[in-house]
């Protein structure tokens, strides 16, 4: 039989019904990078859905990840059979720890031909991806994909969200639906990712709202399962009204405006390290009361962070039950959805009086200091610098409540957890669950193609970015005016800073690169690119890019002055 498929001219195939399919639950832009199944689908067939080609099958599963996070619809990442998915596969975890609707999909050998291990090409792409997915099915016959990506859409936007993945041999991706086919029913669009609900959820909200009301100093930790369920709003007015400061995941960033009095701020593990001061100590030591709100042990807060200084008694409310019982146990458990929660909380605390938040004036002041810095150091700016300017820039060129800060992987990505401006919901993105190398390229897409009318700063160390540079290319083809600011000391920072952790000294021979010349390397792909070497030309260098309309790159030479002491909160 030939692996050339021949479609019937004016025949309505399994293609163009996966393409109506996706296009009924809301996915406007499939990633991705085509193989010979482009004899089955040329992804045109099908109004009001784009395709981005990707160089990468990486990149296409991150950008997907991204836009389907901001839009908070699903959409979906392709890759050819074989070595593509494989490829794509790393895109796939990403959106399963990173929690986002993302459905992947993947050809495979015809349906004839399916000899994993054996045929061209050919490996068992479920049993590749089940393990890193929600939902993870192949196509058997053609009539069946509306129900496959229903079932796939269902599962990827129930909490917590994750992707869902369909195997499409290329035969029956290609073959024509029976004529007697009945219409498609409507597609089940859901408005928000669905919560497991406990039954008894409401009679916990007294006992939480007690609590409130003992407490002296309460505190809220916040994740990203806050912004899903859409109770940003609420909570900012339940905060406000009770006084009760905000602590945030990496990911819940900007939940609370950046300059907010009650924003205490985002946690990440090297932040006492980096600040070379107990921040851990002071943002959670007096808090007797702690309400994590749609938290997710994923984000990377870990309970033993806040097990410092009072007595705590801790409460959970999340859209899932608990996973980590051995390391989480809260005091009060409340499965239910986020915004349900708040509402009924808001109700139940109306006689409670504002408590007082505690003082955070000490870390407060360190980090100002940090931003501050005005020194000249001959080795390379420093990290706290560079963030300092963009924060400078994105807030002239944003405005109040826009502006999207995106952070590859790396020892500078725990700056932008602490120093980064972010002033609406998922105004800081980074891989939270995950942290793909790599993904900073790929997330700045995303975020630029979900907010075309914002700016979108993206800071990357040399290390991650050039593992996945290729698609400089690509955001040039598509002409999206990202700022992309790249940190480059030569080095795989954050893993030198492990090396001395671990043994008081470094290895070069696993951390150091040659250099590369940034500026070459992205106008070689069609972006304008400079070098800037201090806060001066920084900043000249960002309000240029902001303004200029089309993507632009700046290389920055920095140096880490890190010891190895201060991240005693990493131990797990």
């Amino acid at each position: 039989m030939s692996r050339v498929s021949a479609i019937p001219a004016g025949s309505r195939t399994a293609a163009v019904a996966l393409l109506e399919r996706l296009h009924a639950h809301g996915v406007r832009h499939v990633f991705g990078v085509v193989g010979r199944e482009a004899a089955s689908i040329l992804f045109d067939e099908v109004d009001g859905i784009d395709f981005v080609l990707t160089r990468h099958e990486f990149t296409a599963g991150v950008a997907a990840d991204v836009l389907a996070r901001l839009t908070g619809q699903p959409q979906a990442c392709f890759a050819t059979l074989g070595p593509g998915m494989t490829n794509l596969s790393t895109g796939v975890a990403t959106s399963l720890l990173d929690r986002s609707p993302v459905i992947a999909l993947a050809a495979q050998s015809e349906s004839y031909d399916i000899f994993p291990g054996d045929t061209h090409q050919c490996l068992d792409s479920v049993a590749v991806i089940t393990p890193m997915t929600k939902y993870a099915r192949q196509l058997e016959r053609p009539d069946e994909i509306t129900d496959l990506v229903d079932s796939a859409v269902t599962a990827a936007m129930t909490e917590p969200v994750g992707p869902g993945f369909i195997s499409l041999p290329v035969d029956l991706l290609g073959a024509p639906l029976p004529e007697d086919a009945p219409p498609a029913p409507e597609a089940p669009r859901l408005g928000k990712p669905v919560a497991t609900v406990d039954a008894g959820w409401q009679d916990q909200v007294p006992k939480v709202a007690e609590l409130i009301a003992g407490a002296e100093h309460p505190v809220l930790v916040v994740g990203a399962s806050t912004i899903r369920s859409g109770a940003v709003e609420q909570l900012r007015a339940l905060a406000e009204r009770l006084r009760i400061p905000v602590i945030t995941t990496y990911i819940a960033k900007g939940v609370m405006p950046h300059a907010h009095p009650l924003n205490y701020g985002a946690v990440t593990g090297y932040m006492d390290g980096i600040l070379d001061y107990p921040a851990l100590d002071e943002l959670f030591g007096p808090a007797d009361v702690i309400l994590t709100v749609g938290y997710d042990y994923a984000e990377d807060l870990r309970p033993s962070m806040w097990t410092r200084g009072v007595d705590k008694t801790v409460v959970r409310i999340a859209p899932t039950t608990n996973p980590v019982p051995r390391v989480y146990r809260p005091s009060v458990d409340v499965v239910t959805d986020v915004a349900a929660f708040a509402t009924a909380l808001d109700a139940a605390t109306a006689a409670v009086e504002p408590r007082t938040p505690h003082d955070i004036s000490g870390l407060r002041a360190r980090i100002a200091e940090f931003l501050a810095d005005p020194a000249e150091y001959q080795d390379g700016m420093r990290v706290h610098q560079v963030i300092d300017s963009m924060n400078t820039v994105l807030e002239q060129v944003a405005g109040p409540g826009r502006g999207t800060v995106v952070s590859d992987i790396g020892f500078f990505r725990h700056y932008g957890v602490l120093f980064a401006r972010a002033d609406q919901p998922y105004g800081f993105l980074t891989s939270a669950g995950c942290s793909s190398f790599g993904y900073g390229l790929p997330a700045a897409m995303g975020a630029q193609l979900a907010r075309p009318g914002e700016p979108t700063f993206l800071i990357a160390g040399d290390g991650g970015f050039h593992s996945n540079s290729a698609d400089l290319e690509t955001i040039a083809r598509l002409n999206l005016p990202l700022v992309i600011v790249v940190v480059n000391n030569d080095t795989n920072g954050l893993i030198e800073l492990y090396q001395n952790m671990g043994h008081h000294r470094s290895h070069d021979s696993a951390i150091r690169f040659s250099s590369v010349d940034f500026v070459a390397l992205a106008q070689a792909n069609g972006v304008e690119a400079t070098r800037a070497g201090s806060r001066e030309d920084l900043l000249a260098a960002l309000r240029k890019g902001a303004e200029l309309g089309r993507p632009f790159l700046i290389e920055v030479p920095i140096a880490y002055d890190f010891q190895p002491g201060g991240f005693g909160a990493l131990s797990i």
